[in-house]
């Protein structure tokens, strides 16, 4: 399974700053970050591969919020997939 997020953010040195001090946390949450993109200055998508949907969800309805009070995220937009 993997995950890909989009986070919309106000300044992206701000986000990366922030989302690289998560890291641990994710890892402890089932998720193993393959790649992290860039869109502009306000946009950024990370794919992920799950060990733990349980527990990587839980991380999004929990602890990410203080990821994303941190990195400045406006707005997160999650989606879990499987391959067809």
């Amino acid at each position: 399974m993997q995950l890909i997020i989009r986070y919309a953010h106000a300044d992206p040195a701000v986000f990366r700053r922030a989302f690289d001090a998560d890291a641990e946390d994710r890892g402890r949450n089932g998720m193993s970050l393959l790649q992290l993109w860039r869109e502009g200055d306000g946009q950024s998508w990370a794919l992920f591969q799950i060990a733990n949907a349980k527990a990587a969800r839980a991380y999004l309805d929990g602890a990410a919020a203080t990821f994303n009070a941190q990195a400045g995220i406006t707005a997160a937009e999650p989606h879990f997939l499987e391959t067809a």
